[in-house]
C-alpha cells in the first residue's frame, strides 16, 4: 500500500520507532492474520491489531454477544447483544480504519475445517477458550508453517506464547499435550475484566514484533502474568520429542 498523508498522518507514532518505521509500518499494511475468538482476548488484540495497520484481519467466531460478555469484552456495547461477535466486530473494526479489508465466519474452528480457514495468512492469533479448538489450531499452524500466538486467562492471571513456524521449536501440544482433566472455564470461576485488555493487548504487541521485526519475540518461550501481584516472568518452552503433535517431526 502506497503511504498517502493521512496514512503517515495515521501512523505518525510508528513511523518515528526506528524499530518499526516506515518499512515496518509497510509491513503491516501487508500483512493477513486470522483472529480466531472474539471474545475476551481476541477483541483488545483485533482492535489494536486494526489501529496498528495490519492490512487484512479475518475473524472467525460462531458465538453472538451476550450480556455477560460486556464485563470484559469491550469491542461490543450494549445494543450489540444477540448480534454475531465476527459480524460486530468486524464493523468496528472497519469503522476503526478504513485503511484495512476484514473479513468474517461465522462457524466454530474444528480439525475438519482449520487449515482451509487458517490458510494464506502470516501469523494466526488463538483467542479461544476451550482446549479441543487450541489443539485444531496448532495443528494446522504446524502444517501450514504459520507463526502461531495464543493466550489464555485465569481468574487474576494470564499467558501469553508464540510458536514459530519453522517447525525447530515446541508447539502448543509440547505445552499443553493432552486436554486436562480439571480444565476451568471463565464462566464457571470468574475472570477480571481488566485482565482480557492487558493479554490480550499483548498478543496484538507480538504480532507486531513478528511482522515488523521488532525486537524479541516470545516464539518457543511463556510469558506468565499475575495481576494480583503485579508482576510478571518469562520461561522457555522446551520441545517435547514424545509432544503427541510434533514428536515425530
Amino acid at each position: 500500500m502506497r503511504m498517502t498523508p493521512d496514512s503517515i498522518e495515521r501512523y505518525a507514532r510508528h513511523l518515528v520507532l526506528k524499530e518499526i518505521g516506515g518499512p515496518g509500518q509497510q509491513a503491516l499494511l501487508g500483512a493477513k492474520v486470522v483472529l480466531v475468538g472474539a471474545g475476551g482476548l481476541g477483541g483488545p488484540a483485533g482492535l489494536y491489531l486494526a489501529a496498528a495497520g495490519v492490512g487484512q484481519i479475518t475473524i472467525i467466531d460462531d458465538d453472538q454477544v451476550e450480556a455477560s460478555n460486556l464485563q470484559r469484552q469491550v469491542q461490543f456495547v450494549h445494543t450489540d447483544v444477540g448480534m454475531p461477535k465476527a459480524v460486530v466486530m468486524g464493523d468496528t473494526l472497519r469503522d476503526l480504519n478504513p485503511d484495512i479489508r476484514v473479513t468474517h465466519h461465522i462457524t466454530r474452528l474444528t480439525a475438519g475445517n482449520a487449515e482451509r480457514l487458517l490458510a494464506g495468512h502470516d501469523v494466526i492469533i488463538d483467542g479461544v477458550d476451550d482446549f479441543a479448538t487450541r489443539f485444531a489450531i496448532n495443528a494446522a499452524a504446524l502444517v501450514l508453517k504459520t507463526p502461531l500466538i495464543s493466550g489464555a486467562l485465569g481468574r487474576f492471571d494470564g499467558q501469553v506464547m508464540g510458536f514459530a513456524s519453522d517447525g525447530s521449536g515446541p508447539c502448543y501440544r509440547c505445552f499443553v499435550p493432552e486436554i486436562p482433566p480439571d480444565a476451568e472455564t471463565c464462566a464457571a470461576v470468574g475472570v477480571v475484566g481488566a485482565l482480557a485488555g492487558i493479554i490480550g493487548s499483548m498478543m496484538a504487541l507480538e504480532v507486531i514484533k513478528l511482522i515488523t521485526g521488532a525486537g524479541q519475540p516470545l516464539l518457543g518461550r511463556l510469558y506468565l502474568y499475575d495481576g494480583l501481584s503485579g508482576e510478571g516472568r518469562t520461561v522457555n518452552l522446551p520441545r517435547d520429542s514424545h509432544c503427541p503433535q510434533c514428536g515425530s517431526r
